[in-house]
């Protein structure tokens, strides 16, 4: 890993002011996630994108497509013994939430392991009996998370525990030797089914809402114990060591003769850029202010892209399993598997995440980032559609899990609100919602799309 070194000012300047620092200064902003269960998430609104910056100084709303229906921006499901962790709107916040400065998570709820999944084949005469004990355990989860809602606000610090939880584990217990005993009649008996008994809570807020599963973890974590939440792989550092005098990593700027393949002002300049004619690598002699973090057009990103893995390590993700058809505001699934993706890093765009950091890598030289989910209407399949419009559905996740091997996330698509045609994408995001980058210009990024007829 690297430290990161000074970055630029975000005061609006024109042309004039743009070579103050030299040409190529290496510019690696990590700007901090500001956590919503600290208190000090604001986001801002600006009037003008050529004159003003963002601020957090007041509250405003999110733009359109940031939440999730009924206000809720980070909801939590549990697939394959994890959390997996939904943040609707790249990170935007309600006005109530940036008000309160707290983050409205969905409803807590009850999940409990897959037990159908986990059965031998059932043989014919058992059928019967084990569909009826399965219908069972979903109607115990059921009236478990009636109790829940019902509840809110009774008993200390273990009612739930004390009065939810463990009934109905032990009644789990029971149904599930009932399951094992219909099997074991005419089949091997099945074991350790009572493994899957226990349940637990979803949708329960941490203290910061992005917790990977490390204690203490602030939101944002790189691994390390302590970690601010913008550790770039030197213990202690801040995230945002900048204005070193002297800085020595490599990128001398400023000095005449400099040959580190940054001077982009010459034409047919040869000195690191293979004998190419290069327009700019830098923000120094654009004509527009420097980008602030949010989601807002019209400026320029000085943020270094940072690093790129072997071929071999390179992102990738398919669309599993979605519907071929839905009717209108009906909810469906889709499937997704990522390879070579580390869901682990997630800097919410909304407020002031995008683009401010450099792409980076684990220590197996995989991408570290997300993924989005998108789905749209396409008003015509003759033409590309106009990009400006939220799309009806969008969520980006981040749950902690991912590596060499291919895996499986679950997205619930909340449904399409009329009928026609909808596209649904999933594209990969480093930390910083930026596609991946690939070591050859002819590997497919990190991307897959379908299309499902709405009725």
């Amino acid at each position: 890993m690297y430290r990161s070194t000074q970055r630029r000012s975000s005061t609006p300047r024109g042309r004039s002011q743009r070579g103050i620092n030299g040409r190529s200064k290496r510019v690696i902003a990590v700007l901090g996630t500001v956590t919503v269960f600290a208190g000090i998430v604001a986001v801002t609104q600006v009037s003008s994108a050529n004159d003003q910056l963002r601020t957090s100084s007041e509250c405003v709303a999110p733009s359109p497509g940031a939440a999730a229906e009924g206000g809720v921006t980070t909801t939590v499901t549990r697939e394959n013994g994890r959390e997996v962790r939904h943040h609707w709107g790249d990170g935007q916040t309600t006005l109530e939430e940036c008000e309160s400065g707290t983050t409205v998570f969905a409803a807590p709820t009850i999940a409990c392991p897959s037990v159908e999944d986990q059965l031998p084949e059932i043989p014919a005469a058992a059928r019967t009996e084990v569909a009826d004990n399965l219908q069972l355990l979903q109607s115990q989860i059921d009236e478990a998370n009636n109790r829940l809602a019902d509840s809110v606000g009774e008993g200390g610090p273990n009612f739930i525990n004390n009065a939810i939880l463990d009934p109905l584990a032990s009644a789990r217990v029971a149904t599930l030797d009932r399951i094992a005993i219909a099997i074991g009649r005419v089949a091997p008996r099945p074991r350790d089914l009572d493994e899957l008994a226990t349940c637990d809570l979803v949708n329960q807020p941490t203290g910061d809402g992005n917790d990977d599963g490390d204690a203490g973890n602030d939101g944002n974590d790189d691994g390390d114990a302590g970690n601010d939440g913008n550790d770039d792989g030197d213990a202690g550092n801040d995230g945002n060591d900048d204005g070193d005098a002297g800085n020595d990593d490599g990128n001398d700027d400023g000095d005449a003769g400099n040959d580190d393949g940054n001077d982009d002002g010459d034409a047919g300049n040869d000195d690191g850029n293979n004998g190419l004619e290069i327009l700019a690598n830098s923000c120094e002699n654009s004509n527009l202010d420097d980008h602030d973090g949010f989601q807002i057009g019209n400026r320029c990103v000085d943020t270094q892209m940072g690093e790129v893995g072997a071929a071999s390590n390179n992102p990738s993700l398919l669309i599993t399993e979605f519907p071929d058809e839905v009717d209108a505001n009906e909810p469906f699934t889709i499937r997704v598997s990522t390879r070579n993706l580390i869901r682990d890093r997630f800097l919410p765009a909304g407020q002031g995440g995008y683009y401010v950091e450099s792409s980076l890598l684990n220590e197996q030289g995989l991408t570290r980032g997300h993924f989005h989910t998108a789905c749209r209407l396409l008003p015509s399949t003759d033409e590309a559609p106009d990009p400006a419009p939220a799309p009806e559905f969008f969520v980006a996740t981040e749950d902690g899990g991912g590596g060499a091997q291919p895996d499986q996330v679950t997205i619930q698509v909340s449904g399409m609100p009329q009928s026609g045609i909808a596209q649904c994408s999933v594209w990969a995001g480093d930390g910083s919602h930026r596609v991946p980058m690939s070591e050859r210009a002819n590997q497919t990024p990190a991307f897959d799309s379908v299309r499902i007829q709405v009725n």
